[in-house]
């Protein structure tokens, strides 16, 4: 790996870098736009203009967190923590007012193996009960630990560092890199795309994301896109693993429609998905410039939605509140123990885990 300094920080270029190396609903669309962008960034990041580089604001993970953190691995692998917050401020103001302290309704984390030909992807149910460390706040303030605290409190109390540790704290796997993405910047974003085709295979009508889709295939403009990734009660067992199901189906359909939308041949569409792709995300403070986005996109260029394993993290429903989910914890570290080996998850991982009984409705 290369690795230069620029202004006091360490910078990579998107493989693991060696020690010592430094809204509720709707806000579940912010991790996955990010995860799509993550996933096909070569697709589009990759050839970005230099104006773009005002779009960007890192937030310097490595600082906050320090030394105490799992082994920084140099096998040529990478992990990315995806996350969305359920911040009413700004344009995300029409899907809610704030309550308190933003929350991360929906994690990721991205793996991407050796060779850079295949990813896994392993969502983290917001309502996972969890045993959240101490950490450090953005403003160098300590954050005191707590158990049984739900998995999307870390980043309420901490931001993004602290989700960060967090996740590392469940899985023994160092991040390498932190994403997080506006769900209005997502909306926008698939606008730009032309919108995503989506086939559903029964009925869905939820009047909490006003959508009303028949069974068939349908391309979904931003707001329908936002829509479906919100969608809980009406499908499935009604939990937030059925909306993971239906999150999971529509980025794999999102990934291919970045792929195959011919932005290479039409510069004026490239630089206004770039545009709009850049002002979305918030990156860690390695990837806040085009020119270490363009850097980390290349090697992930060649993924599509076939590369690409996606599972929720073995859970089961709390015994004590129904509303809650705990992780198994066998099964929890062989998903973990297998990326962190550069391995692929095996089936038995997931075998007994709760699904939310929503497979097969989006294809």
């Amino acid at each position: 790996m290369t690795e230069q300094t620029t202004g006091g920080r360490i910078r990579g270029s998107g493989r693991r870098r060696k020690p010592p190396a430094k809204g509720r609903r709707a806000a579940t669309v912010a991790a996955w736009s990010a995860a799509g962008l993550v996933l096909v960034g070569g697709s589009g990041l990759g050839y970005v203009y230099l104006k773009l580089n005002g779009n960007l604001e890192g937030v310097d993970i490595n600082a906050q967190l320090g030394t105490d953190r799992p082994k920084n691995l140099d096998n040529g692998s990478m992990d990315i923590l995806v996350l969305g917050s359920d911040s009413r401020s700004g344009d995300n103001a029409a899907y809610g007012t704030d309550e308190g302290g933003a929350r991360s309704d929906t994690a990721m984390v991205v793996h991407v193996y050796e060779g850079h030909r295949k990813a896994s992807v392993v969502s983290i149910p917001r309502d996972t009960l969890i045993d959240r460390p101490e950490c450090t706040d953005g403003q160098g303030a300590t954050v005191a630990g707590e158990s049984r605290a739900m998995f999307n409190t870390a980043y309420e109390v901490g931001g993004p560092a602290c989700a960060v540790k967090t996740v590392e704290s469940m899985s023994g796997i160092r991040m390498d890199h932190y994403v997080e993405v506006d769900f209005t910047g997502f909306k926008k974003l698939i606008d730009k795309l032309g919108g995503v085709e989506i086939t559903t295979t029964r009925p869905i009508q939820d009047t909490k994301s006003h959508l009303d889709l028949t069974p068939g295939t349908h391309t979904l403009d931003g707001e329908q896109s936002l829509g479906l990734v919100r969608t809980r009660k009406s499908v499935g067992d009604g939990s937030d693993l059925g909306r993971i199901q239906l999150q999971q189906a529509f980025m794999k359909a999102f990934i291919d429609q970045v792929k195959n939308v011919g932005v290479l041949t039409h510069p004026k569409k490239l630089l206004d998905i770039a545009d709009t792709a850049t002002k979305a995300i918030t990156p860690d403070s390695e990837l806040d410039s085009v020119n270490e986005l363009m850097s980390f996109a290349k090697g992930l260029g060649g993924l599509g939605a076939e590369d690409v394993h996606m599972i929720t993290m073995p859970v089961e429903y709390d015994p004590a509140d129904p509303n809650r989910v705990i992780p198994l914890e066998a099964q929890s570290q062989q998903v973990w123990r297998a990326l962190k080996g550069d391995r692929p998850i095996p089936a038995s991982a997931t075998e007994d885990a709760a699904t939310g009984k929503a497979e097969g409705l989006v294809t």
